[in-house]
């Protein structure tokens, strides 16, 4: 006979079956990711041959923060500044989720984790405020996954695990497990080797409130691939291997080696007769030697000096096959030629980035939109019409000069192309969201002064010429 499970005490076996297979994959992608990571920190093991190194000198651990760099300076490009309507609209429903969440804030730390991990995952929720907008959160994949319809392009399942974030008041060590279900959030916690259910949400959208923010994606793989290649990888280590090869040359020939010849022992002896340390013995500024029985004086010398050039040359050439992987200027990972780079050149190098930023603020915007809409869903209790577009507000990831932005804009508000009063032309200027919007409200300021100049000009009194005194002045 088989007892069933009531829904708010247990899972049932499409529910375990579900996350058994959830936590199979979340499992599996851990140990890559945190390699990732410890890339990202410059915290990974660099393998040696252990030939070049002294055992002394193993706990010797040199850093190089390129993946780090290259990824930084990506994301940095990456600039959400606001959402609005493609119709023109007002656009205070949008603004007021965005600055409940401080997502303009927050996304950054989700783009760095996507270009970092290769994702980043987005859930939406109920705020426990009826009267608060609905939340929206970013989860790293460390603790997240989901399951994938790529046909439909939407998630079937997605589990988050972690410790408790919610108040339920649960011990340290106990895992709190999230399943995310077309129709419902899932709240558990292990117990004697079984699942507790703590909580059900029942949002019935038919979606799992869930999106993944995927970076380099293929059409055979959509969970995404890591900036941090396994190019970047072995460059990576190979940098550090070097740097630390220059150590280990400045403890052994930091200092030049001297050498003396036809010295008797006692040369070697303090005034007590012991022998001196050869450090002792090296850092004698003089060296008072006796001449040998045939009356002639020990020749001293000393051995050229380590010279690490030939090794910092290295360095310059792994700079410089990095940032063609990073796609980004040499200049940036500090490499430096003797003859500085031109203006233009330094564009030029830079315009490869520039192109994978857009592709990324392309992509990434599809994430922020159908948040925002999952959000509206939420709030208003039906999805907003297909037809009414979210627009994501990016800064130019290009970063000209204002004076290159400001030209551009004047040619095209005088060829007639666009309206000088126009929104549009304001952001081809380079103005933020927040400059635009006070650009406006002075505009809506000056136009009501003209207006009331016209009023009272229409009524007989003019409002830059004061009114005669009546009556005689007694002049």
């Amino acid at each position: 006979m088989t007892i069933p499970i009531l829904p708010l005490v247990g899972l049932s076996d499409e529910e375990l079956q579900i996350l058994t297979m959830l936590r199979s994959d979340l499992f599996s992608q851990r140990f890559k990711l945190e390699l990732l990571d410890a890339y990202f920190n410059g915290e990974q093991l660099i393998r040696d041959l252990g030939i070049s190194i002294p055992p002394q000198l193993k706990g010797l651990h040199t850093v190089i923060g390129w993946p780090r760099t290259g990824i930084e300076s990506l994301e940095e490009r990456l600039d959400l500044e606001a959402f609005r309507w493609a119709d023109g609209s007002d656009s205070s429903d949008l603004e007021e989720i965005a600055e409940a969440n401080d997502l303009f804030d927050e996304s950054s730390l989700a783009h760095l984790d996507a270009l970092t991990y290769g994702r980043e995952y987005v859930t939406v929720g109920s705020s426990d405020d009826p009267d608060l907008p609905p939340l929206i959160t970013y989860e790293s994949p460390l603790d997240m996954t989901l399951d994938w319809d790529a046909r439909l392009r939407i998630p079937r399942f997605a589990l988050r695990e972690s410790l408790d974030q919610f108040g339920y008041g649960l011990a340290p060590e106990e895992r709190l497990i999230t399943l995310y279900m077309p129709n419902e959030t899932i709240f558990a916690v292990e117990v004697n080797g079984g699942w507790e259910v703590i909580d059900r949400d029942q949002h019935r959208l038919g979606v799992p409130p869930v999106l993944r923010m995927a970076n380099r994606q293929r059409t055979a793989d959509r969970v995404g691939k890591s900036e941090i290649t396994s190019e970047v990888m072995s460059i990576t280590d190979a940098a550090c291997r070097r740097l630390m090869g220059i150590e280990v040359a400045s403890e052994f020939f930091g200092a030049p080696a001297r050498y003396i010849l036809g010295a008797s022992e006692s040369a070697f002896q303090d005034a007590e007769g012991n022998t001196k340390s050869a450090w002792e013995t090296y850092i004698g500024r003089v060296l008072a030697l006796e001449r040998d029985e045939d009356g002639n004086v020990p020749e001293v010398g000393q051995f050229s000096s380590h010279d690490p050039s030939g090794q910092t040359k290295i360095i310059d050439l792994y700079a410089r096959i990095m940032a063609s992987q990073l796609s980004v200027a040499p200049h940036v990972l500090g490499y430096s030629s003797d003859n500085p780079a031109s203006a233009d050149a330094i564009r030029y190098a830079d315009n490869r980035q520039i192109k994978k930023a857009e592709r990324r603020i392309r992509r990434f915007s599809v994430t922020h939109r159908d948040s925002m809409r999952l959000a509206l869903w939420f709030q208003n209790g039906e999805p907003p019409p297909k037809e009414r577009r979210i627009e994501c507000v990016w800064r130019n990831p290009a970063t000209p000069t204002l004076a290159a932005q400001t030209d551009a804009t004047v040619k095209l508000v005088q060829g007639g192309i666009i309206p000088a009063d126009s929104d549009v032309a304001l952001e081809m200027a380079g103005l933020t969201e927040d400059q635009r919007r006070r650009v406006r409200a002075d505009r809506r300021r000056a136009q009501g002064a003209a207006l009331m100049d016209r009023l009272l000009q229409s009524a007989g009194a003019p409002a830059d010429e004061p009114e005669e005194p009546d009556g005689d002045d007694g002049l």
